[in-house]
């Protein structure tokens, strides 16, 4: 097997671009902000909350899972989704780590 584009960066380096990248939508921003404001697992409401279709809905949520973002449990008929907390950690700390690197240059182009 050849190497990847992937094999040429750190884990934690491929990590957070797939964390940032399922960020990369505004949908998927509003679903998080949703899910998060509910503190709850959320059981089909977001296509009347967020106005978008419900096939729509259902590729972003797949992203978001994909990614480690979001979980979800299956419930009779319906998929509830809620934040994934150790996923939101991680996310948290090591973008806090990502843009805190940045110190700032008294000369720059």
């Amino acid at each position: 097997m050849g190497l990847t584009k992937k094999d040429f960066f750190t884990e934690k380096q491929n990590e957070l671009a797939i964390l940032f990248k399922a960020l990369a939508h505004p949908a998927r921003i509003a679903i998080l902000q949703h899910l998060i404001q509910a503190n709850a697992c959320i059981c089909g409401d977001l296509v009347n909350e967020l106005g978008l279709a419900q096939a729509t809905i259902s590729q972003h949520l797949k992203e978001l899972k994909s990614a480690g973002l979001i979980q979800g449990t299956i419930e009779g008929t319906s998929v509830c989704y809620c934040i994934a907390p150790q996923a939101w950690q991680q996310l948290q700390s090591e973008s806090g780590i990502f843009f805190g690197s940045y110190t700032g240059h008294k000369r720059c182009c």
